[in-house]
This record gives structure tokens, C-alpha cells and sequence, in this order.
């Protein structure tokens, strides 16, 4: 038996995005066609009420969907389709941008600690003008697989040995795993991957080990593991109380043209969806 080996660690790009929210961008623009599907990963962790009051005022997305996933803290989501939802520790956000939405992600406390994960997943070409979608899921909606070595794994999307995430992307057959590692001991998981699909994993509490074919190597915290293409199968040993997220997926394999939130395949797409936004006709 074979598993996949860490091709490249990734510390990730401190920055801030919103009014002046302070982040680590993780999975930069550079690493788009690596990690197909995804588009960008932001990590943000503080107990700083400054790094994040700002918030996030009214912006555009186009072409891609977002999925926030708290750890702890509060934030408030409005949008220009109605929908409004309250992110609470555990609770994840899935918004379909489709062909356009206007929303607010905003602080809904002035002090304690603020720490989650945004993601973007970009779209397929014939869906990134569908029309725009957005769910919130509670924590009891999440559910966790329970491995007999006391390893907890919460499924927000895929299947993990028959466990389904609420959430199931049919064409990119997103995995998206939430690890949380014995309080007690040691532990060590397996999960199916095919080579064929792009994942990584971030570390954001403790240490971990990726098992891989030739060599054990380690995940320390804060740190973003790109995994290679080279098996079928996954292999992490995590110390106690570690806790990371998995993520993969099937690439699209479909050109990527970006400006700012709008993600289309070509410079025209683009110029349309920055003078469909002027225009008001999101």
C-alpha cells in the first residue's frame, strides 16, 4: 500500500481583505491551476477585535461559490437576493455566486476571538451563470464519522466511508473534511483520494504527519500541505488534540480568468461582468 507524499509546504501571505480584516491567504492565485478546482483559501485567527470589526461591507462575486467555516466567533451574512444568515462557531456558509450576487459578511461582536476558513471553489464553465444560491448549515447539520481510534471526522462535503456532508458539488466531487484528533492520544487515518484529484491540508491546531510512499514528513501548524498526485490513498498521523481540515477535488481543466470576485474562463467574460455590475444588473 502507497500514499500520496506532500509535494510543497505553504506558510501562506498575510494580507487583509473587507475593511481592513487581517487574514493569511493560503492558497494564493498562483497556485490556481496546481490545486483545480479550488481558487483561493484565507485563514483568519485572532482575539484581536481590531483585526476584524471592519468586517466585510456590500461586495460583487461572479462565476465561482464561497464556503466560510467558522470556528469561533460571529459573523452576519445579507445579500442582495434576501437571504440573511447568522455564522456561529461550526456553522459553514455556501454561497453560489453564479452569475452575480452582492453580499455583507459582518462582525456580530466587539471583542473575543475570530477564527475561520473561506474558500473558493471555482465553477464549471456551462454553471458560472446559473442563477445565484445561497445555504446555511447549523452545526447539528454537519455530521461527524467517528473513527474507533477516537479520530472525529465532520463531513461539510463529500462522503467519508459513508458519512455525507450536506453538501455534494457532482461535478468536481468535492471533499471537504474537518479533523479533529484524539484529546487523549495519538492517532492515524486513512482516507481514499484518487490521484486524479487535487488536495491539501491545513493544519490549524497541534501537528501532523503525512504518511507518504518514500518518507513521513511533518504538517506543523498554520501550514498548508499540497499533496501529490502520486496515489490513491491518504495517510495522516496527528498528535493530540491537533485538528486540521482536507480538502479535495476533481479539476476542471478549463482556463481561469480572474479580476478581483468575478472568476469567468475568458477577458471578455470578464469585461462583461465588471459592466454588468456598473450597470446594476446583479
Amino acid at each position: 500500500m502507497t500514499y500520496r507524499s506532500i509535494e510543497r509546504l505553504v506558510h501562506g501571505k498575510p494580507t487583509s481583505d473587507g475593511d481592513g480584516v487581517k487574514l493569511t491567504r493560503v492558497l494564493t492565485q498562483d497556485l490556481q491551476k496546481r490545486l483545480d478546482p479550488f481558487l483561493m483559501l484565507d485563514s483568519f485567527a485572532t482575539d484581536d477585535a481590531s483585526d476584524y470589526i471592519g468586517g466585510f461591507p456590500n461586495h460583487p462575486h461572479r462565476g465561482f461559490e464561497t464556503v466560510t467555516y467558522m470556528i469561533e466567533g460571529r459573523m452576519r451574512h445579507k445579500d442582495n437576493a434576501g437571504n440573511e444568515g447568522l455564522l456561529r462557531p461550526g456553522s459553514v456558509q455556501w454561497m453560489t455566486a453564479g452569475k452575480g450576487i452582492i453580499h455583507s459578511e459582518m462582525p456580530e461582536q466587539e471583542d473575543g476571538r475570530m477564527e475561520g476558513f473561506q474558500l473558493w471553489l471555482n465553477l464549471p464553465s456551462e454553471e458560472k451563470m446559473c442563477t445565484p444560491k445561497y445555504k446555511d448549515f447549523e452545526p447539528g447539520d454537519i455530521p461527524f464519522h467517528d473513527e474507533e481510534s477516537g479520530i472525529r471526522v465532520k463531513v461539510i462535503s463529500g462522503d467519508f466511508k459513508g458519512t455525507l456532508g450536506p453538501m455534494q458539488t457532482p461535478k468536481t466531487k468535492t471533499q471537504f473534511y474537518d479533523l479533529w484528533f484524539s484529546d487523549e492520544s495519538n492517532g492515524e487515518i486513512e482516507f481514499d483520494m484518487p490521484a486524479s484529484t487535487n488536495a491539501f491540508i491545513f493544519v490549524y491546531r497541534g501537528e501532523l504527519e503525512a504518511v507518504g510512499h518514500e518518507s513521513t514528513q511533518v504538517i506543523p501548524k498554520s501550514t498548508m500541505a499540497i499533496m501529490a498526485n502520486d496515489a490513491n490513498k491518504i495517510k495522516i498521523r496527528g498528535r493530540a488534540k491537533s485538528k486540521a481540515i482536507l480538502i479535495s477535488g476533481v479539476p476542471l481543466n478549463e482556463p481561469i480568468a480572474q479580476y478581483g470576485p468575478f472568476v469567468m474562463n475568458t477577458q471578455e467574460q470578464l469585461i462583461q461582468a465588471v459592466n454588468d455590475f456598473r450597470a446594476g444588473l446583479f
